[in-house]
This record gives structure tokens, sequence and C-alpha cells, in this order.
């Protein structure tokens, strides 16, 4: 076979010595084959990176016109002050209902919680995947696009194999004017509280601050949270202890920002007149913090609908769906900064 060539499903019937009717029905679901069996074609699969034709695999897998939307966190971390899982579901669910489809909310905090998503993904339960909130190098997209499953991510993932397509916003942009607002200003110690560095929004939110920063030639200072507000309330501890001298913050998530204007508060610190305070998301409750929060408007509820428009078209099988779309942020001015 040349490396051009297209693994079929001759080659994975051959790979783990079964008939090539038993590797469709293991391909499509099918769980009337034996767990053994299914474990050898699997990790065929795996190793010759098959990808079953979707057109093919279309006609023979009955369509249940349900679509999961997999958030990889525990129910406690998805049902807290969080307002990021109730925006992009509502933005996935309308569109989804408008196109009278079914929204399976699944949740996998857990090794356990994978296994089962897995499970029911492969066993054709739903025509679709989407995920939200990806962590490190996780697997499972690549694993299931593998399997012929439509996949799509809400956010670029670390890794993917086969590449999915993704919907995702212009993190680097919407650091980029938050941080030159505050240089423009007049201020010159700015530091950030990152996000979590196991995701693609940590990362790329983090990595926007040390350009700017070292573009303009300031030194940096950095404490890491993970986007919730008593993360925020600890890294600016972190922050005061380090720089008593900080004029300014950006947050990577409002609830971090959040988090410190009452840690601020709490150290007699003036917000804006003493240190300037900038977060992002533009959730509606930032509106009505002391003082209003400036912050990085991010459209979360429209990256939901278009993460569900761009899998409807997966799922009817059109070739022209874009690897990536990527939505525009906008910088919100108010009193904090």
């Amino acid at each position: 076979m040349t490396t051009r060539e297209r693994p079929t499903l001759e080659a994975v019937a051959r790979r783990a010595g079964v008939s090539r009717a038993t590797v469709s029905r293991v391909v499509n679901g099918s769980t009337t084959v034996a767990a053994s069996i299914r474990e050898a074609v699997n990790r065929a699969v795996d190793e010759l990176g098959y990808v079953p034709n979707q057109a093919a695999r279309s006609l023979v897998t009955r369509q249940t016109d349900s679509i999961a939307l997999i958030l990889p966190e525990t129910a406690n971390r998805v049902f807290s002050d969080d307002l990021f899982f109730p925006a992009i579901i509502r933005g996935v669910g309308s569109e989804l209902e408008a196109a009278d489809k079914q929204l399976v909310l699944m949740m996998a905090g857990s090794a356990a919680g994978y296994a089962r998503v897995e499970r029911y993904a492969v066993a054709g339960h739903v025509d679709g995947v989407m995920f939200a909130s990806i962590h490190g190098a996780d697997p499972l997209p690549g694993l299931l696009a593998r399997r012929g499953i439509p996949v799509i991510c809400s956010g670029r993932p670390m890794i993917a194999d086969p590449p999915v397509p993704y919907v995702d916003v212009d993190h680097a942009g919407g650091v980029a004017a938050a941080i030159q607002h505050l240089i423009t200003s007049g201020r010159r110690r700015i530091a950030t509280i990152a996000g979590p560095q196991d995701m693609v929004a940590g990362l790329e939110r983090l990595t926007g601050y040390h350009d700017a920063l070292r573009a303009a030639g300031l030194p940096e200072l950095v404490a890491t949270g993970d986007f919730t507000r008593d993360s925020g309330v600890t890294a600016m501890r972190d922050l005061l202890d380090r720089d008593s001298e900080l004029d300014a913050v950006f947050a990577a998530s409002d609830l971090m920002a959040h988090g410190a204007l009452q840690t601020l508060r709490n150290a007699g610190r003036r917000v804006p007149e003493d240190v300037a305070v900038i977060g992002f998301d533009d959730f509606e409750v930032s509106r009505y913090s002391d003082p209003p929060l400036t912050t990085v408007r991010q459209p979360i509820g429209e990256a939901g609908r278009t993460m569900a428009r761009e899998m409807l078209r997966l799922i009817s099988g059109d070739p022209d769906v874009p690897p990536a779309i990527i939505l525009p942020t906008e910088l919100i001015v108010r009193a904090s900064a």
C-alpha cells in the first residue's frame, strides 16, 4: 500500500482476521458482534487509519435525528456559575430545534464517562457528535471521526487524528485590543490572570498577552487560574504579593476578572484609578459588576449556532464544510478600564 492509498474495508478485514461483512457491522455500530472481535476490528482501524466513507455509511446506518453535544467536564462544573456552558447549549439547541433535530447533552468528566460516550456514539444512537470545552490532547474527537461519525468541535482541538472541523473565536485579536487599550490609557505594569493551560483558549489568550507586552517592551507578570471566580480571587492575591505596583490586569475570563475585582477591593485598591481590570467573555453579569467590567466580547451563542449548522452540513454529506471558522471578538469598554 502506498502512502497515498486510502485504507480499505478489505485491508481492515485482513489485518483483523475477519470477514469484510464483520468489519462493516463493527464500523457501523452493530452490537451483535462479539466483544473480542469488535476489539480486533477497532484495533485494525486505528492501526491502519481507516476512515469509513460517510456516504456509504449513511446507506447502512439508520439516521436517528439526534445529535450529541459532549462537554468533557463534571456536572458540578457545567452547572456552576460558569455562564459559558448555558450560552453554548442555547446556541446549539436553538439551531437544532429549528432543523427538527434532537439535542443529546452528555458530560464526560471521568474515564468512565468517556467510555460511555464512545460506546453510545459508536453504537449509532446519534448522527453526529459536537464537542465543547476540550482539555489537552483529547483523543476522542479523532477516534470517533475514524469510526466514520461526523464530528465538530467548539474551539480548536490541540490534536485530532484525523483533523476535525472546528469553530473558534479570535482570541489573539481580542487580547491585542485589550492590551493596547490599557497601554493607550497609560498603564505600564500590566499583569494577566491566564486561563488553564490544557485548553486552547487558555493557551492562545496567554500567548496574545506575551506577544502584546513584548511588542511594547513592557514587563510581564503572569498568574494562572481555571476560568472560575475563586481562581481569580487567588490569582489576584498572588499578583499583588509579587508586584504591589501593578496598575492593570487582563483576566482571561470574566469570572476571573470578577474575582480579581473582589481581591482588589479587599486590598484597598481603587478600580480603575489604581488598577484597571479587563476580562474576556462579556457575560451579561459584567454590566452589573462594581464597577462595570471592560471586557472582550466573544460570540458564544453564535459559536454554538455555527457549530450546529456545520454539523448538519456534515451529516448531509456536504463536501465543502470548512476545516475552521473563526468568529470575531470585540472590546467592550466600561468603567473598570
